[in-house]
Protein backbone atom coordinates (compact mmCIF):
# COMPACT_ATOMS: atom_id res chain seq x y z
CA UNK A 1 0.00 0.00 0.00
CA UNK A 2 1.48 3.28 -0.97
CA UNK A 3 2.95 5.87 1.98
CA UNK A 4 1.61 9.65 2.12
CA UNK A 5 4.50 11.07 0.46
CA UNK A 6 4.33 8.74 -2.46
CA UNK A 7 3.51 9.81 -6.13
CA UNK A 8 -0.40 7.78 -5.62
CA UNK A 9 -0.91 10.50 -2.97
CA UNK A 10 -0.78 13.99 -4.54
CA UNK A 11 -2.75 15.25 -7.08
CA UNK A 12 -2.61 17.70 -9.55
CA UNK A 13 -6.03 20.15 -9.64
CA UNK A 14 -6.23 19.98 -13.57
CA UNK A 15 -5.14 16.70 -14.16
CA UNK A 16 -2.04 16.83 -16.71
CA UNK A 17 -2.56 12.51 -17.45
CA UNK A 18 -5.37 10.24 -16.65
CA UNK A 19 -5.57 6.76 -15.89
CA UNK A 20 -8.69 4.99 -17.93
CA UNK A 21 -10.01 2.00 -17.30
CA UNK A 22 -11.86 0.73 -20.19
CA UNK A 23 -13.17 -2.71 -21.72
CA UNK A 24 -11.23 -5.08 -23.95
CA UNK A 25 -14.53 -5.49 -25.69
CA UNK A 26 -16.31 -2.58 -28.00
CA UNK A 27 -20.07 -3.67 -26.89
CA UNK A 28 -23.19 -4.40 -28.48
CA UNK A 29 -23.63 -0.56 -29.37
CA UNK A 30 -21.32 1.54 -31.84
CA UNK A 31 -22.15 4.38 -29.23
CA UNK A 32 -19.85 3.26 -26.75
CA UNK A 33 -17.25 3.64 -28.91
CA UNK A 34 -18.49 7.21 -30.40
CA UNK A 35 -18.11 8.40 -26.82
CA UNK A 36 -15.27 6.76 -26.20
CA UNK A 37 -13.82 8.26 -29.27
CA UNK A 38 -15.20 11.46 -27.86
CA UNK A 39 -13.78 11.56 -24.77
CA UNK A 40 -10.09 10.61 -26.53
CA UNK A 41 -10.34 13.83 -28.58
CA UNK A 42 -11.13 16.35 -26.27
CA UNK A 43 -8.18 15.16 -23.77
CA UNK A 44 -5.93 15.44 -26.83
CA UNK A 45 -7.19 19.17 -27.39
CA UNK A 46 -7.03 19.77 -23.84
CA UNK A 47 -3.61 18.52 -24.13
CA UNK A 48 -4.00 15.96 -21.08
CA UNK A 49 -2.48 12.60 -21.52
CA UNK A 50 -4.38 9.22 -21.13
CA UNK A 51 -2.85 6.37 -18.91
CA UNK A 52 -4.46 3.07 -19.83
CA UNK A 53 -4.25 -0.78 -19.76
CA UNK A 54 -2.34 -0.58 -23.01
CA UNK A 55 -4.21 -2.89 -25.44
CA UNK A 56 -5.25 -3.10 -29.08
CA UNK A 57 -8.83 -4.40 -28.22
CA UNK A 58 -12.31 -3.31 -27.01
CA UNK A 59 -12.69 0.21 -26.09
CA UNK A 60 -9.37 0.63 -25.09
CA UNK A 61 -8.04 0.06 -28.55
CA UNK A 62 -10.63 2.52 -29.82
CA UNK A 63 -9.47 4.77 -27.22
CA UNK A 64 -5.41 5.04 -27.84
CA UNK A 65 -5.75 5.19 -31.69
CA UNK A 66 -8.39 8.36 -31.35
CA UNK A 67 -6.06 10.13 -28.90
CA UNK A 68 -3.00 8.97 -30.86
CA UNK A 69 -4.72 10.40 -34.21
CA UNK A 70 -5.83 13.73 -32.18
CA UNK A 71 -1.58 14.52 -31.61
CA UNK A 72 -2.49 13.01 -27.88
CA UNK A 73 -0.44 11.38 -25.44
CA UNK A 74 -1.02 7.48 -25.04
CA UNK A 75 1.17 5.64 -22.20
CA UNK A 76 -0.07 1.99 -22.31
CA UNK A 77 0.98 -0.65 -18.72
CA UNK A 78 0.37 -3.48 -19.41
CA UNK A 79 1.44 -7.36 -17.63
CA UNK A 80 4.26 -9.53 -19.96
CA UNK A 81 1.60 -12.62 -20.07
CA UNK A 82 -1.00 -10.55 -22.15
CA UNK A 83 2.22 -8.86 -24.58
CA UNK A 84 2.97 -12.43 -25.07
CA UNK A 85 -0.46 -12.78 -26.18
CA UNK A 86 -0.30 -10.13 -28.94
CA UNK A 87 -2.92 -7.87 -27.93
CA UNK A 88 -0.38 -4.82 -26.85
CA UNK A 89 -1.00 -1.37 -28.91
CA UNK A 90 1.60 -0.87 -30.89
CA UNK A 91 1.89 2.79 -31.68
CA UNK A 92 1.37 4.42 -28.89
CA UNK A 93 3.27 6.95 -27.09
CA UNK A 94 4.96 4.40 -24.51
CA UNK A 95 4.88 0.60 -23.05
CA UNK A 96 5.41 0.23 -19.70
CA UNK A 97 5.63 -4.13 -19.70
CA UNK A 98 5.32 -5.00 -15.71
CA UNK A 99 5.56 -8.22 -14.60
CA UNK A 100 1.89 -9.07 -13.98
CA UNK A 101 -1.31 -7.36 -12.91
CA UNK A 102 -0.77 -5.93 -9.18
CA UNK A 103 2.17 -4.47 -11.05
CA UNK A 104 -0.14 -2.84 -13.76
CA UNK A 105 -2.66 -1.44 -11.40
CA UNK A 106 -0.56 -0.12 -9.00
CA UNK A 107 1.76 1.82 -11.98
CA UNK A 108 -1.54 3.16 -13.55
CA UNK A 109 -2.50 4.72 -10.17
CA UNK A 110 0.86 6.60 -9.78
CA UNK A 111 0.61 7.47 -13.29
CA UNK A 112 -2.37 9.39 -13.10
CA UNK A 113 -3.85 12.77 -11.63
CA UNK A 114 -7.28 10.77 -11.68
CA UNK A 115 -8.53 8.24 -12.91
CA UNK A 116 -12.29 7.71 -15.25
CA UNK A 117 -14.34 4.47 -16.30
CA UNK A 118 -15.26 3.94 -19.41
CA UNK A 119 -17.84 0.88 -19.57
CA UNK A 120 -16.05 -2.37 -19.36
CA UNK A 121 -16.79 -5.54 -17.60
CA UNK A 122 -15.30 -7.18 -14.35
CA UNK A 123 -12.07 -5.72 -14.97
CA UNK A 124 -13.25 -2.59 -15.36
CA UNK A 125 -15.49 -2.46 -12.27
CA UNK A 126 -12.59 -4.10 -10.16
CA UNK A 127 -10.03 -1.20 -11.29
CA UNK A 128 -12.43 1.70 -9.90
CA UNK A 129 -13.67 0.22 -7.16
CA UNK A 130 -10.08 -0.06 -5.77
CA UNK A 131 -9.01 3.37 -6.79
CA UNK A 132 -12.55 4.47 -5.28
CA UNK A 133 -11.87 2.59 -2.11
CA UNK A 134 -8.41 4.33 -1.85
CA UNK A 135 -9.36 7.66 -2.29
CA UNK A 136 -12.24 6.86 0.90
CA UNK A 137 -9.07 5.45 3.07
CA UNK A 138 -6.81 8.70 2.12
CA UNK A 139 -4.14 6.43 0.12
CA UNK A 140 -4.74 8.74 -2.20
CA UNK A 141 -6.33 12.39 -2.85
CA UNK A 142 -7.28 11.65 -6.77
CA UNK A 143 -10.49 12.35 -8.64
CA UNK A 144 -12.60 9.23 -9.92
CA UNK A 145 -15.25 9.54 -11.93
CA UNK A 146 -17.80 7.52 -14.68
CA UNK A 147 -17.76 8.21 -18.33
CA UNK A 148 -21.77 7.12 -18.50
CA UNK A 149 -21.97 6.79 -22.05
CA UNK A 150 -25.45 6.09 -22.58
CA UNK A 151 -26.72 5.64 -19.35
CA UNK A 152 -24.45 2.52 -18.86
CA UNK A 153 -23.51 3.37 -15.61
CA UNK A 154 -27.13 3.61 -14.49
CA UNK A 155 -27.94 0.59 -12.87
CA UNK A 156 -24.56 0.56 -10.84
CA UNK A 157 -25.31 4.36 -9.71
CA UNK A 158 -28.46 3.04 -8.41
CA UNK A 159 -26.67 0.32 -6.26
CA UNK A 160 -24.70 2.49 -5.19
CA UNK A 161 -27.73 4.72 -3.83
CA UNK A 162 -28.69 1.53 -2.51
CA UNK A 163 -26.15 1.17 -0.34
CA UNK A 164 -26.03 4.54 0.84
CA UNK A 165 -29.47 4.27 1.97
CA UNK A 166 -28.71 1.14 4.21
CA UNK A 167 -25.86 2.83 5.70
CA UNK A 168 -22.91 0.90 4.02
CA UNK A 169 -21.90 3.94 2.28
CA UNK A 170 -21.57 7.35 3.83
CA UNK A 171 -23.26 10.05 1.59
CA UNK A 172 -20.13 12.35 1.51
CA UNK A 173 -18.01 9.50 0.29
CA UNK A 174 -21.22 8.61 -2.62
CA UNK A 175 -21.24 12.16 -3.23
CA UNK A 176 -17.19 11.84 -4.40
CA UNK A 177 -17.39 10.16 -7.28
CA UNK A 178 -17.76 12.18 -10.72
CA UNK A 179 -20.70 11.11 -13.20
CA UNK A 180 -20.77 12.91 -16.60
CA UNK A 181 -21.47 11.77 -19.91
CA UNK A 182 -20.01 14.93 -21.59
CA UNK A 183 -16.15 14.53 -22.10
CA UNK A 184 -16.02 18.59 -21.90
CA UNK A 185 -18.07 19.16 -18.63
CA UNK A 186 -16.15 15.43 -17.46
CA UNK A 187 -12.26 17.65 -17.49
CA UNK A 188 -14.14 20.40 -15.64
CA UNK A 189 -15.19 18.42 -12.84
CA UNK A 190 -11.74 16.63 -12.72
CA UNK A 191 -10.27 19.93 -12.77
CA UNK A 192 -12.78 21.79 -9.97
CA UNK A 193 -12.97 18.58 -7.49
CA UNK A 194 -12.16 18.99 -4.14
CA UNK A 195 -11.15 16.09 -1.80
CA UNK A 196 -14.18 14.17 0.54
CA UNK A 197 -12.62 14.12 4.21
CA UNK A 198 -11.41 10.07 4.55
CA UNK A 199 -13.67 7.09 5.54
CA UNK A 200 -11.92 6.82 9.56
CA UNK A 201 -11.21 10.49 9.60
CA UNK A 202 -11.66 11.99 13.36
CA UNK A 203 -14.22 14.66 13.96
CA UNK A 204 -13.11 17.90 14.86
Amino acid sequence: MPAPGDPLTTARRTPSMITIFSGSATGSSDVFAHGTTALARELAAAGIGIVYGGGRVGLMGTLAGAAMEAGGEVHGVMPQSLVDEEIAHETITHLDVVPDMHSRKLRMAELGDAFVALPGGAGTLEELFEVWTWQHLGIHHKPVALYDIAGYWQPLLAALDSMTSAGFLAEHLRASLIVSDDPEQLVTSLSTWTAPARKWARSS
